[in-house]
């Protein structure tokens, strides 16, 4: 099966599908979200960064940019347990996942695809391996607090190299059945790493650190739509000279391994590429820092030049410059739109309303990191930057734009960019299941309680997918060849 020009798709992380063990897996539930995807006639699966988590479970801040979540491994339990239905209990579920790990290591006896799988990936498997087993060693404290002449047991590094043979075992098989049905998967590329990481421990003349491996300068953005005081990440800043010197090459490994897994890629912060805001280690907001010029085209030329055509969607989301949007225009990469910000005040906002839209755009109701729709129209302000008179204006543009006022407003917002010109929308699950704001997935500048939605068992109906079908085929979205749907619900 060809996807058409015209698509439309779901963003749902795996972590929020149901399952057993308190954390959403590549298991029988995703596959039966393929299904759910086949039925409503979308074309696409959009899924948050897919690596090991660090600091407060976010996939923004990984232990490595290469590897999998051995969180996401499938595995039965012996003795099921009660877990929250609506959220990730992370605290409960990790050492509970953890523990059936080990379990699955001691019987886990090397195959031959296991030896492949190791040499093939070496290049960044055997420095995660080691950081993750030195990591264990010293119980799970930042590798700039290790004693420098610890050396980690055999075993133990061995016992990562399993966890992510097990991980792209089950993710590529996943893949397989997606592909089958007409379903292409869109990763997410971070723009930076985590500190605590194997690819900073590795390679640290990549990276702004003092002689002891501490950040000097670290990521962030200004004061924006999410947070008067900017958003402070905390992730060291490149050594964009010494990438350079180096043709690229950490970029083009990185990109290297995401198109093996995925089948497009959004780049994250994509306008950090131009220019990014670097923010003096010592402070605790993002309030004072500066722009600094990137790499620029100079990256994505090396990228294009080393992997072709560049299959990436640019999240040219923030403070957009024309120099910005030139580099994307450059490249012919499409651009994201959100339509939650297409009825405030700020200068951008006609530019995420349907009727300005091009084509070659990313269009979505919400991301990540915004409220659910039906959360974002009942909200009062001071979420945010806006006040509460901010908020009334929005609704009152968005009443008279999209013409309703009504208990649906998530559908309106759907149907608004399926009958766009936009070549690609996508939608949150918790938008087609019209959830408030009780089920945002993240909150940016809150650095707790993130990352936690579930999918409810069995929320998504087959009367959803029905639904999402019909206007995909209104709207000259989704595959023709669809043969009729297999009327799966996810739980």
């Amino acid at each position: 099966m060809v996807a058409p020009k015209r698509t439309s798709g779901i963003l749902l992380h795996p972590t929020s599908l149901p399952g057993p063990n308190g954390i959403g897996e590549l298991g029988p539930a995703a596959f039966r979200f393929a299904d759910w995807l086949y039925d409503a006639g979308q074309t696409l699966w959009q899924v948050l960064p897919l690596g090991p988590t660090g600091y407060g479970e976010s996939p923004y801040q990984l232990f490595s940019a290469f590897a999998g979540n051995p969180l996401l491994i499938s595995l039965d339990p012996p003795d099921p347990r009660e877990f929250p239905a609506d959220r990730v209990d992370f605290e409960r579920a990790i050492p509970c996942k953890q523990s059936l790990l080990r379990h699955a290591f001691e019987r886990f006896i090397p195959t031959p695809e296991f030896h492949a799988f190791t040499t093939q990936e070496a290049a960044w498997l055997e420095p995660y391996a080691q950081f993750m087993a030195l990591k264990d060693l010293h119980g799970g404290v930042a590798w700039t607090e290790w004693d420098p002449k610890a050396r980690a047991g055999p075993r133990q590094v061995q016992y990562h190299r399993f966890l992510q043979f097990e991980f792209f075992r089950q993710w590529n098989a996943l893949r397989r059945y997606c592909a089958a049905r007409g379903i292409r998967i869109m990763g997410d590329i971070p723009i930076y790493v985590a500190h605590d990481s194997a690819d900073v421990w590795a390679n640290r003349e990549l990276f702004q650190l003092d002689s002891a491996g501490h950040p000097t300068a670290v990521a962030g953005v200004p004061p924006d739509y999410f947070s008067a005081t900017g958003q402070l990440w905390g992730n060291p800043v490149y050594r964009w000279d010494r990438i350079a010197t180096g043709a690229y090459r950490w970029w083009i490994d990185r990109l290297r391994a995401a198109l093996r897994m995925f089948d497009l890629v959004r780049m994250d912060h994509f306008r950090g590429f131009e220019a990014y805001w670097e923010v003096p280690a010592s402070e605790s907001t993002a309030v004072n820092g500066r722009w600094v010029k990137g790499p620029g085209s100079a990256l994505f030329r090396a990228l294009e030049s080393a992997l072709g055509t560049l299959p990436i969607v640019a999240e040219n989301l923030g403070v957009i410059t024309p120099e910005v949007e030139a580099i994307r225009q450059e490249f012919r990469l499409p651009g994201m739109a959100v339509l939650q910000f297409a009825f405030g005040k700020d200068p951008q906002a006609p530019t995420f309303q349907p009727h300005n839209y091009p084509r070659d755009v990313v269009a979505y109701t919400g991301t990540h990191d915004n409220d659910t729709v039906l959360g974002w129209w009942h909200s009062h302000g001071g979420d945010s930057i806006r006040t509460e008179e901010d908020v009334r204006d929005e609704k009152a543009h968005a009443r008279a734009y999209l013409n309703a006022d009504g208990p649906e407003m998530n559908w309106t917002f759907i149907r608004a960019l399926m009958a766009s010109v936009a070549d690609t929308v996508i939608f949150p699950a918790q938008d087609v299941l019209g959830l408030g704001a009780e089920a945002r997935m993240n909150t940016p500048a809150i650095p707790n309680g993130n990352w936690r939605w579930r999918l409810p068992e069995g929320s998504l109906t087959p009367a959803m997918a029905a639904r999402l079908r019909e206007m995909a085929q209104l709207y000259g979205r989704g595959l023709t060849s669809l043969a009729g749907p297999v009327h799966t619900s996810i739980g």
